[in-house]
């Protein structure tokens, strides 16, 4: 059976949200479901959780289960509602709007943001729907810009509008983002993106939301502008995870830099321990072609080799031709591309216990004596999401645990394969259950080597790692 150590997140949108079409995404290899608060309105949402859910509960223990992600809209600036595309043409003069009762016009263009006019000044620059319409300002007055289109294209409804340079005057987490967040409760998600995180005291918020609601669904911060770069650090200590999101990173900072960007905030994951996304334009040709252009493969290669615990599809699932496929391509590719070194972040680990001091000792012994696997027994997932950050190569990771929601957020933590197992009571009871399930997963092969890993069992440290032979 191929081990595929990188998770692989699709956006859920038309193209799949019908329940055949996920059953054959989880197939291809889908792990996580990715719900984007930006579109979605909750009964959509709650429609996308049930089918997702029921595919969990046909699965038996050697399958993985389905995380779901729910991406918050964060503090994003878009453009209003339009029955039809609007033609931009590049040379032609439009009004951006403030005003209430506008929403797209041929001339006109509304914007949800009550500070535009104040936040931007003549000469600035104005990107729309990830930078594909351009405008520069002319003039303008107490309610409108007068802009010229440097770059057109077909303006749909509610496009994100970039003001590059310019801090955004917005609460970190919306109105709307509250009743996103606490729908996501209900319906127990096992993750929530808070989108263009500053700084910690933005997860702070978010933190103290799911704390009061004793939620233990977990947060991953997105790293879409200048400030949230600048205070990485700060964010991969509050944060669960990270989400390198490429699409708004290019616009507000420099989109020649993005590339030291992305090895900057993947390093930061790797000194912090912390599950790091990839994600946006990964196979973006796939939206409307059968096969990746060769220098998206090498992209997606390249965050592989910079430790990605995941990588996220987004049009290319939600909207594209060929969703099946680009999974396919994605698992593929990081079939290849696993079998050489990453570029060596986990050797920069910033240890903060003894456990990690043991996790990197067992993907040690493991990689000396070529053993088939690494077993960890976690009820929370900490021990696996130790092992995960030592980055062994090549060596599966598999965990056991009694909790189903550590099962399903086991699904975004990289090298990891999952199992329940409903009692964690008894050593010797844990390991004949683990035995019988790797001796399916390897079709009874013999002489099967393990370093098995635990922090229930072990009293003390001395006997946390353990060699088994099945």
């Amino acid at each position: 059976m191929t081990f595929i150590r990188t998770k692989i997140i699709c956006t859920i949108g038309p193209a799949t949200e019908s329940l055949p079409v996920l059953r054959k995404l989880y197939k291809a290899g889908m792990n996580v479901a990715r719900i984007n608060m930006s579109h979605a309105t909750h009964k959509y949402a709650a429609s996308i959780i049930s089918k997702i859910n029921k595919i969990n509960n046909e699965t038996d223990h050697l399958k993985q289960k389905i995380g779901i992600l729910l991406d918050t809209q964060g503090p994003e600036i878009r453009t209003g509602d339009t029955t039809l595309p609007i033609d931009l043409e590049v040379g032609d003069e439009v009004t951006l709007t403030v005003r209430d009762q506008v929403d797209v016009e041929t001339s006109s263009i509304k914007v949800n943001y009550k500070d535009l006019v104040h936040s931007v000044d003549v000469g600035s620059q104005i990107s729309v729907d990830n930078g594909l319409i351009n405008f520069k300002v002319l003039s303008k007055d107490s309610e409108t810009l007068l802009c010229k289109v440097l770059h057109g294209g077909k303006l749909g409804s509610k496009r994100h509008v970039n003001l590059p340079g310019v801090r955004i005057n917005l609460p970190s987490i919306t109105s709307k983002d509250i009743e996103d967040i606490n729908f996501g409760i209900k319906h127990n998600v096992d993750f929530i993106a808070a989108s263009f995180v500053r700084n910690k005291n933005d997860l702070e918020i978010l933190d103290e939301i799911l704390k009061n609601k004793q939620s233990q669904i977990k947060i991953i911060a997105k790293i879409e502008n200048h400030d949230g770069l600048n205070n990485i650090d700060e964010i991969c200590q509050m944060a669960w995870g990270v989400m390198v999101a490429r699409g708004d990173l290019g616009i507000e900072t420099s989109l020649t830099d993005l590339p030291n960007i992305q090895r900057k905030i993947m390093f930061a994951c790797g000194k912090w321990g912390r599950r790091s996304i990839v994600a946006t334009h990964l196979l973006e040709s796939m939206i409307n072609n059968p096969t990746p252009t060769r220098a998206e493969v090498t992209d997606v290669a390249n965050a592989i080799y910079e430790g990605a615990d995941a990588v996220m599809l987004s049009g290319e699932t939600g909207v594209g031709k060929y969703p099946e496929d680009c999974v396919k391509f994605l698992k593929s590719i990081s079939n290849k591309t696993e079998k050489f070194k990453t570029l060596g972040y986990q050797k920069n680990l910033i240890t903060e216990s003894d456990w990690e001091y043991i996790a990197v000792a067992a993907k040690n012994l493991a990689e000396s004596i070529n053993a088939d696997g690494i077993i960890a027994v976690t009820r929370t997932g900490a021990t696996a999401y130790y092992i995960s950050n030592s980055k062994p190569e090549g060596i599966p990771v598999f965990t056991f645990t009694n909790n189903i929601s550590t099962l399903k957020q086991l699904s975004l933590v990289g090298s990891t394969l999952s199992f329940y197992i409903p009692r964690l009571n008894n050593h010797e009871k844990t390991l004949k259950v683990a035995k019988k399930v790797l001796n399916d997963y390897f079709k009874k092969k013999n002489n099967l080597k393990f370093i098995m890993v635990s922090g229930i069992f072990s009293e003390d440290h001395s006997e946390a790692i353990q060699i088994i032979n099945f």
